[in-house]
């Protein structure tokens, strides 16, 4: 996030150099959404110090949501900036100006558009290893910031050749637009790992056959697999059945070995055992389901 804090930085100068020299609202709204990056990696910072907390007495489970805070600030920020541009965009589109120094105002976007891909990159790698949303939004950000830049180029260019100045200010517009989207996306990503989202699909399912194959070598069953993810870490949850002449003590060896093999797919995950003997569960379930009014009204009982 250091990183991230001083690309923004330079990045804001150098495409605030590139829509000084040139008189372009296209890289004018190309600065506008770096100041955003800014912004966006001093909140990430700040959330992933508080993160990285381990648990205390008022926060059982870490701090580990302060991410996705984080991801709906810059989500928001995307917002304002892309007010910002769209504003810009409408004003020039009625009052045209002509542009200086294209060469060197490209030179100076595309300087900064290297340093952004290559923050970006570097971000995202360190999003997927570490388990990081604010890591991973951050990346995203910057590299839609480099497609953004890119459409600048071409844009800034064109009228160049045609001296079409029109094209400026639609450059603007399409600018806005694609960040409101992408502040869009951020903003329902951010909302839906705050609602505590299961693992993804993928994951539960590579638990469930984790657990199929653990039951077959133990002699015990697995019901009810519940997960939930937030930041880095990941709560998984599971019924074990176990024979009913089991004592306390195997059961809660067994559950220790179930609880290391998840670890060891899962680092550092939070892991719930609840052990019932076998053939209680099912009557449980059998309850829940009458009571729920799921049985036939012939299979009840008064």
């Amino acid at each position: 996030m250091k990183l991230s804090i001083a690309v923004a930085v330079s990045t804001i100068a150098i495409k605030m150099g590139a829509a000084w020299v040139t008189g372009s609202v296209g890289f004018l709204s190309d600065a506008l959404e770096s100041l955003v990056n800014l912004v966006a990696a001093v909140a990430g910072f700040f959330a992933l110090k508080i993160s990285a907390k381990p648990a205390d007495h008022d926060h059982h489970f870490g701090h580990g949501k302060a991410e996705y805070v984080s991801a709906l600030l810059e989500g928001a920020m995307i917002f304002v900036a892309a007010g910002m541009i769209i504003w810009s965009g409408v004003e020039r589109l009625f009052d045209p100006q002509p542009l200086e120094q294209t060469g060197l105002g490209l030179i100076l976007t595309v300087v900064a558009s290297a340093l952004n891909m290559g923050c970006g990159l570097a971000l995202i790698k360190a999003g997927k290893k570490y388990r990081s949303a604010t890591l991973e939004a951050d990346g995203h950000h910057l590299m839609t910031d480099v497609v953004t830049s890119a459409g600048v180029l071409v844009g800034v260019g064109l009228i160049a050749l045609t001296g079409w100045l029109w094209i400026d200010p639609l450059i603007a517009l399409a600018v806005g637009v694609n960040i409101l989207f992408t502040g869009y996306q951020l903003l329902k990503e951010s909302l839906s790992s705050l609602l505590s989202e299961a693992l993804p699909p993928e994951e539960n399912e590579e638990l469930d056959s984790l657990l199929v194959e653990i039951g077959e070598r133990e002699g015990v069953t697995f019901a009810q697999l519940r997960t939930m993810a937030f930041g880095r870490q990941r709560l998984v949850y599971v019924i074990m059945t176990v024979d009913p002449e089991t004592t306390v003590m195997v059961s809660h060896e067994v559950a220790d070995r179930v609880e290391e093999e998840i670890d060891r797919v899962y680092p550092g995950a939070e892991v719930f055992i609840h052990v019932e003997p076998r053939g209680v569960m099912h009557r449980r379930l059998l309850l829940t389901r009458n009571m729920a009014g799921i049985l036939p009204a012939s299979g009840r009982k008064n």
